[in-house]
């Protein structure tokens, strides 16, 4: 698939990983619409550099868990461009343990929605709508992005980062690419990257992490069978090739967290046997 000239809808685009995908994007020639809402500062200084990289190219400010107003943003894209070719799914908020402590904290009254919503339900609207226009393409990408949480849940060294409910929406979007790859065939293909430790994405760059301990923060990192976290430019190299080189792959699940959920079982030495 050839990236320029496409049309790409970017969620979460004000800072961070969406920003850095919908940028990387742009400058392989798509038109790219990155979708922002809340940090301000960030927000402002995306659409700025966005307006400088390509005029063609759009920011919007909306809330992707209020459904008419999904609809509008995929009304306005038709409007405007006639199709969608490319979707990258990446929308998400997460309560850390760590920072926000238990949900039955008064402060957590609105948290577990909040991370349902956002994680699970804004991905789930903004497909459902925008489904009908990537079928336009005859050749449409969806790359939704997901963590391992879904599949740590609140165990292990990452228990002090994932929390319940922000796990259990991620689970639940698993189940949405199989479905949503289904619904999308044979001219949409939808695949899944699943994160682990990242810069910006429960890693460095987040209050939750700086809130750890360094020995909280090492054993996350000996539970990584490579011993380190990720970085953004690999992220950006995988939902490259997921988009334009995968051309045979759809409903599947990339795992891109550098070994941790295999590093809870390690290998012991081959014994000497009996004979």
């Amino acid at each position: 698939m050839e990236i320029k000239g496409k049309i790409a809808l970017v969620l979460g685009g004000a800072r961070g990983i969406g920003k850095a995908i919908g940028f990387a994007l742009a400058k392989q020639g798509a038109t790219v619409i990155l979708t922002y809402l809340d940090w301000p500062e960030d927000s402002a200084t995306m659409c700025r550099e966005l307006q400088g990289l390509d005029e063609k190219s759009l920011a919007v400010k909306v809330d992707l868990r209020v459904p008419q107003q999904v609809k509008n943003l995929i009304t306005d894209i038709n409007k405007r461009y006639g199709r969608l070719d490319i979707l990258v799914n990446n929308i998400e908020r997460g309560g850390m343990p760590v920072v926000h402590g238990s949900y039955d904290l008064p402060h957590n009254k609105d948290q577990w929605d909040v991370e349902i919503e956002t994680t699970m339900k804004a991905k789930w609207l903004v497909f459902h709508h925008a489904l009908p226009l990537l079928k336009k393409s005859h050749e449409g990408a969806v790359v939704t992005l997901s963590s391992i949480a879904g599949i740590t849940g609140r165990s292990g060294p990452a228990a002090m980062i994932f929390s319940d409910g922000y796990a259990a929406a991620n689970r639940a979007v698993s189940s949405f690419t199989e479905t949503w790859a289904r619904e999308g065939a044979p001219t949409v293909r939808v695949n899944e990257l699943m994160l682990g430790f990242f810069p910006t994405r429960h890693a460095e760059g987040t209050r939750g992490w700086e809130e750890l301990s360094a020995s909280q923060q090492q054993a996350i990192s000996d539970h990584i069978l490579l011993r380190r976290t990720g970085k953004t430019e690999e992220i950006i190299k995988t939902v490259l090739f997921i988009i334009q080189d995968a051309t045979y792959m759809t409903g599947s699940v990339v795992r891109l967290d550098g070994g941790y959920i295999l590093g809870a079982s390690g290998i012991p030495a081959m014994p000497d046997g009996i004979l």
